[in-house]
């Protein structure tokens, strides 16, 4: 494989996470990509244009190139109203690619993207990988219509030459909740980038963003009901034993719930007399991130449903312990009571439980903090990227899976 054309319909790789649509989708996109061009394989990430300054091509660094495609109205648009833009997407990605030489392959990203995809694939006869990032049938809620979400899914599925998942937690619910035989699934886990995401001094992490001593937790990511950025709220209200513990929430409103769940979690912050020691902070880039991951003593990931869990990993990475919901992705993450804790069910007391072990014993956190930075070691975007390329190659010379 030497082209591979990357489909990223409703979020670009070039926005910031945390905000909108942004999120851990928007940082694999990226540093795939990135992996990928570094391996010699050019890439043209197609995402879906929605500011007219944007520039029609933009290029990210040698082999990698982001182009914005006119298709609805040039201004941000919500999630759910994008399935109606999808065929003025694809028309347009179509001419795009017609311009050039057509690429080897192509990399479908979230349903929406596997529904652009899954008709290019059949107009210029190449391999369909679908990556789905959430699914439907799993997380249950954030659909005006999550019925005909799934079954979009599935017939993208159905004619996907293969789809990678993140986790064999993922692999094992399109099994089951979709249908789709194992042999057509390829488990193949993100990965981190240990240039920015690694151990560091936490006094000095604190120096750097201004932030008090005491113990301190750590939300990351998108202020939407899934994210359960609640149970980190409730979670330190329920811990007692450290009147001097403070919340650090990173991220911004997502979804058209955003807005009213962030007023909701202010709302509780209020309610709680938690006052001053929740501390709300704007999207940051991603490589900052770091920073408040070294900052913590604990890091929260109290999702309802995670297809990985990047959050997990890039504390896990900077020698942070996770105290997180046991469900999907996360499982495979976080090793039991050895690099964090994975909790069952949402009750904030068993977060604020597993929270006040580590806070209370310097030796626990120290062993958790090595062996979750070792853990994630073995998680790379390179590695990623190597076997995302082997599989495309492979798939170029087989008969291709047909509707």
């Amino acid at each position: 494989m030497r082209t591979l054309a990357i489909l990223s319909m409703h979020t670009s790789p070039l926005a910031l996470p945390g905000r909108g649509d942004s999120g851990g989708m928007n940082v694999y996109v990226r540093q795939l990509s990135s992996a990928l061009a570094r391996s010699g394989v050019e890439c043209d990430v197609y995402t879906r244009a929605w500011d007219p300054a944007l520039a029609t091509v933009v290029t990210v660094e040698p082999g990698l190139r982001v182009h914005h495609v006119g298709a609805g109205p040039l201004a941000e648009v919500e999630k759910e109203r994008l399935p109606a833009v999808v065929p003025e997407f694809t028309d347009a990605v179509s001419t795009r690619m017609k311009e050039g030489r057509p690429p080897d392959a192509i990399h479908a990203n979230y349903w929406l993207s596997g529904l652009a995809g899954h008709s290019l694939k059949h107009e210029l006869d190449v391999p369909l990988v679908s990556t789905f990032h959430t699914l439907a049938r799993v997380k249950g809620e954030g659909d005006d219509d999550p019925e005909r979400r799934g079954r979009a899914e599935l017939d993208v599925m159905t004619c996907s030459d293969a789809v990678m998942t993140s986790s064999t937690v993922e692999a094992s619910q399109i099994n089951s909740r979709y249908g789709i035989d194992r042999s057509r699934l390829e488990v193949v886990a993100p990965g981190v980038d240990h240039a920015f995401f690694s151990p560091g001094h936490r006094p000095s992490a604190r120096r750097a963003l201004g932030l008090p001593g005491g113990p301190m937790l750590l939300f990351v990511g998108r202020i939407q009901p899934l994210k359960g950025v609640d149970v980190a709220v409730d979670c330190l209200a329920v811990l007692r034993r450290f009147p001097e513990a403070f919340l650090v929430v990173v991220g911004g409103p997502s979804g058209r719930q955003g807005e009213a769940e962030v007023a909701r979690v202010r709302d509780l912050v209020r309610e709680l007399g938690l006052t001053g020691r929740v501390r709300f902070v704007d999207p940051q880039p991603h490589e900052m991130l770091s920073t408040y991951y070294r900052a913590a003593d604990v890091c929260l990931v109290p999702s309802r449903s995670e297809s990985f869990g990047l959050v997990a990993l890039e504390a896990g990475a900077c020698g942070t312990p996770v105290v997180a919901a046991d469900v999907g992705g996360l499982r495979t993450l976080v090793d039991d009571a050895r690099t964090g804790f994975l909790v069952e069910g949402r009750d904030p007391a068993a977060f604020a439980a597993c929270a006040e072990q580590v806070l209370t014993s310097a030796a626990l956190a120290a062993r958790m903090s090595a062996r979750a930075a070792a853990r994630a070691r073995h998680y790379s975007w390179s590695t990623t990227a190597s076997r995302l390329r082997r599989l495309c190659t492979q798939l170029t010379e087989r008969a291709p899976v047909t509707c």
